[in-house]
């Protein structure tokens, strides 16, 4: 049985079933929206404090966004992130010190991490050693150096192994931090807001109280989703 990925869990692109269906597809009662602001963002529930601007965080929330865009379980990107974290490799310079060797094994073995561990591996390195090159090793120099979001999205692509999905998750919980930081809201978030009747246009998109209904909205999508598989990887109901 098919169990959800981070990069689902992150997205909200995997199909629900039909139980979820029939539930979504019923108009919500009064104060939906306003319960769905109140969500913690995705940052937050690591420990991240982006709001702080600290390099450390920042740096953090695009490890995780990298761990997190694999189509893995979402439990597995979080024991990894804290494998990450436990062995001190909270900053770009500490990854390139430790080397690939070391990433493989004990961090990604650590975390589970283990079908994508020596292409993740090398994926968050070569990252690592072009924000060091081309930025000082400094996220928050990435973005001053954007003449817009779109540049600010190509530069991140830019890096070996970041795609699509890995900027959206890394910018959207920027936009109230970052004056560059807005990704278009992800199709699956655009449909279920409007299957449960939020105007997601009267919100002001670069707003905190935005990202939290934008977590809100794909935690909701994945109520109910989460079957546990043999091997224990099937991530844990989001609610």
């Amino acid at each position: 049985m098919a169990h959800r990925t981070a990069e689902a869990a992150m997205t909200g692109n995997a199909p629900r079933p039909r139980a979820a269906r029939r539930i979504l597809s019923v108009p919500p009662a009064g104060g939906t929206a306003d319960a769905l602001i109140r969500s913690p963002l995705y940052s937050e529930e690591l420990g991240i404090d982006l709001a702080s601007g600290r390099e450390r965080d920042l740096f953090l929330w695009f490890l995780a966004s990298l761990l997190f865009g694999q189509r893995i379980s979402e439990t597995l990107a979080r024991r990894t992130f804290q494998s990450f974290l436990r062995h001190g490799l909270d900053t770009p310079q500490a990854i390139i010190a430790a080397g690939w060797d070391f990433l493989v094994n004990p961090v990604m073995r650590e975390g589970g991490y283990v079908r994508y561990d020596e292409s993740k591996s090398r994926k968050i390195l070569s990252a690592c050693h072009a924000l060091c090159g081309d930025y000082g090793g400094s996220l928050a120099h990435l973005h001053d150096a954007a003449r817009d979001p779109r540049d600010l999205e190509a530069r991140l692509l830019a890096f070996y192994g970041v795609g699509p999905v890995t900027v959206n998750i890394f910018l959207r919980e920027l936009r109230p931090f970052w004056a560059k930081a807005d990704p278009a809201p992800l199709p699956a978030v655009r449909a279920l807001a409007r299957r449960l009747h939020i105007p997601l246009r009267r919100y002001d998109r670069k707003s905190l109280a935005f990202a939290r209904l934008e977590a809100g909205l794909i935690r909701l999508r994945h109520a109910g989703r989460a079957p546990r598989t043999g091997d224990g990887s099937g991530a844990p109901r989001r609610i």
